[in-house]
């Protein structure tokens, strides 16, 4: 046997921080997932899995697990999703992400995945509008301030450079504070509203990322103008339960969150039969990968519904492993 120490990647936060990832990045490495996605034996993907300690303590975890073919890499994540940590100074979300040789199942890496479930969510949401809003599109209209929501707003902004921007959460402060860093760092007036209506009506792009503790159909169909690209992925749905009757085209990330669990913007609508498989115009991978026409017309209204992909996880993970090998930034802790 090799005496040699089996050695593992950590990346910590301050890491990753000091990796830089650009906007041009991020995106790049989330299509990369998709591409994987989209590719006969390109990746396996595993619905996500729910872990709740105890109802008291007002979150949950997520697991989710995946292998992208390309990138030789197998991974999964875990991410706490907490929705009170921001009366202890905390964020809503933490995780760590653990990418391991597929073929061995030797551990390759540890990263902090905190930005990585962030900037990975914005970047999805970035890419379903890039495929399926209309190309002029101007008014982004959205809801929620929790880290997500920020690459959200950001990854939109870089593709389409939007003329106004309006954003909604439930408490006042978290709001000021999410429009005052989004006018920083993009430069740009943001709109702050103080309630759903005036947030997202007329906007050419909605995007729902609400923290619901239960459901209200707070997201009204009415306010959804023909030719609009809605993007919602609250945990609990805020979605009136018309809103599948106004859309042209459903897109879905993955087929299997699609039928699993209880959660979801789209599942009172899932349980009450006014979607399914056979209604859904197809996942986004199939879209990226030219399998399935995006958006055709520019009256065409569409909903696209992202839970949130590990193949996401793990195709940034490995873009930051390797811009840290470049840069010498890392520790390497002996596995055994």
């Amino acid at each position: 046997m090799n005496n040699e120490p089996v050695k593992l990647t950590w990346l910590n936060g301050p890491d990753i921080d000091r990796l830089a990832m650009t906007d041009e990045e991020i995106i790049a490495a989330v299509e990369q997932g998709l591409i994987a996605q989209g590719t006969p034996d390109g990746a396996v993907i595993e619905p996500r899995m729910h872990l709740t300690p105890n109802p008291a303590f007002n979150g949950h975890f997520n697991v989710l697990r995946g292998y992208v073919a390309p990138l030789d890499l197998a991974g999964v994540k875990i991410v706490g999703d907490y929705v009170d940590n921001y009366k202890k100074g905390l964020p809503s979300e933490m995780a760590l992400l653990n990418l391991f040789d597929p073929q061995t199942g030797m551990p390759r890496a540890i990263l902090d995945a905190t930005l990585i479930t962030d900037a990975r969510t914005g970047a999805l949401t970035a890419i379903g509008a890039k495929h399926l809003a209309r190309k002029g599109s101007k008014i982004l209209g959205h809801v929620g301030a929790r880290g997500t929501a920020y690459w959200n707003v950001r990854l939109l902004d870089h593709l389409y450079d939007f003329d106004e921007i309006r954003v909604h959460s439930r408490r006042p402060e978290s709001r000021e504070a999410f429009a005052a860093k989004l006018e920083t760092d993009l430069g740009k007036k943001i709109t702050v509203t103080d309630n759903w209506r005036d947030c997202l009506e007329g906007a050419d792009i909605m995007v729902e990322a609400s923290r619901l503790a239960e459901r209200e159909e707070l997201f009204r169909a009415d306010w959804v103008k023909p030719g609009t690209c809605v993007i919602p992925y609250g945990t609990v749905s805020a979605l009136d339960i018309r809103m599948t009757d106004i859309m042209d085209k459903v897109v879905i990330d993955d087929f299997s969150q699609f039928r699993a669990g209880n959660l979801g913007a789209l599942r009172p609508h899932i349980d009450a039969g006014l979607i399914s498989e056979d209604t859904v115009h197809g996942e986004l991978c199939q879209i990226v990968t030219g399998a399935k026409p995006g958006r055709e017309r520019d009256d065409e209204t569409i909903l696209f519904w992202h839970r949130g992909l590990s193949l996401s996880d793990i195709a940034l993970g490995a873009a930051m492993l390797e811009k840290a090998e470049k840069l010498g930034i890392g520790q390497k802790l002996v596995y055994r």
